[in-house]
């Protein structure tokens, strides 16, 4: 049995006379720019995250990049950032012409550990941006006790949460502001890049229209530098067909995800990752030992697992400049060597969940 790290197939097939119908709407209008299904997008997201405002744009990383700039980073300003996560966190604030600063993460969710966040502060610091990685939050009151003790801008890199709740708080309206991804294998994913930021400020919201369309509101007016970062009208479209089923989903997910903790409880070989209740599981992931002996026999075997993310950021080319050292965010780098992603998307059977661990049980043995 094939069974893919993400079946969009599936998926795609089961909404395709809904999907037809909208896009078809939205083309015979010919508004294929910040179109009606836009604004009504926005709404919509802005409303299932409990947040105010919401301005979508081009992709994810483009949503954390200008988050950065309208919370009003400058060149020389520094942005705490967990050392663990994809390279968009850390382009987002230096695209914005700051520093990532970064600090290493919990052994145990592989989130920005916040007793090692003190240390890392600077006179130059005015911001700390978690991630909710994998699909968990971050605890909103320890975060933003910490960036109010601190004076810091608290942001959210929610590019893997949306729907994702603790303590009562959805993801994107913990912070100040929070940046989303559309990236077709995200939870709620469109076809195509997208994203999203969400925030309570009016005058952030403004300007955030502003920065994706060239800097400008008013037809050749263009008040600053700015990005040509607009969702388009058909991924509204898409993304407001899913909005419809994405708490849905992501019960689903949760729910295979319990089938995996009681399926992998107890063996040895499998040390799961620490969540909270109301994670929307992105991804599902575990440590190994061996890890890509075991991945290259999963895949052996027709099981899509991955890795995510084999490189800290400091590990990478990219980001050699901020002078950080193998070794600097230990426990990062030991996610990096250990950490496996298997198969979960909300189609997925309790059958294939079984077939899934009895093929990892049997790459663990073999390279015990």
């Amino acid at each position: 049995m094939n069974i893919p790290l993400v079946d969009l197939n599936t998926q795609t097939l089961a909404l395709a006379d809904e999907m037809r119908a909208a896009i078809d709407a939205a083309m015979l209008r010919g508004d294929f720019i910040l179109g009606r299904e836009v604004g009504e997008f926005e709404s919509a997201f802005a409303s299932f995250c409990g947040a105010k405002h919401c301005v979508s744009v081009a992709s994810g990383t483009d949503a954390l990049h200008m988050a950065c700039r309208v919370v009003g980073l400058q060149p020389g300003d520094e942005v705490l950032v967990p050392s663990m996560t994809f390279v968009a966190t850390a382009l987002g604030v230096s695209l914005a012409g700051a520093k990532p600063v970064l600090v290493d993460v919990d052994p145990d969710s592989c989130l920005l550990d916040l007793s090692k966040a003190a240390s890392a502060i600077t006179a130059k610091t005015k911001a700390i941006m978690p991630v909710h990685l994998y699909g968990q939050c971050i605890s909103p009151s320890a975060f933003r006790r910490f960036a109010a003790e601190h004076g810091l801008t608290l942001m959210e890199d929610a590019a893997q949460a949306h729907g994702a709740t603790r303590e009562g708080v959805t993801a994107g309206s913990i912070g100040s502001i929070a940046g989303f991804s559309f990236y077709p294998g995200k939870n709620l994913g469109a076809y195509g890049d997208g994203g999203a930021v969400t925030l309570e400020d009016e005058a952030m919201t403004e300007r955030l229209r502003l920065l994706r369309n060239w800097g400008s509101i008013k037809k050749y007016h263009h008040e600053e530098v700015g990005l040509n970062s607009r969702l388009d009208t058909l991924q509204a479209a898409v993304l407001l067909v899913k909005m419809k089923r994405l708490a849905e989903w992501n019960d689903r997910r949760r729910g295979i995800a319990a089938i995996y903790d009681s399926l992998l409880a107890g063996l040895p070989e499998a040390r799961l990752t620490k969540t909270d209740p109301g994670s929307v599981y992105h991804l599902y992931v575990i440590r190994v030992r061996e890890r890509d002996a075991v991945l290259k026999c999963l895949q052996e075997q027709g099981i899509g697992a991955g890795i995510h993310y084999p490189f800290p950021v400091h590990l990478l080319g990219a980001y050699k400049w901020l002078g950080y050292s193998k070794g600097d965010f230990p426990v990062a780098e030991a996610w990096g060597y250990s950490c496996l992603s298997l198969p979960i998307f909300p189609e997925m059977t309790e059958d294939q969940v079984g077939t899934v661990v009895s093929a990892l049980k049997e790459a663990l043995a073999s390279n015990s």
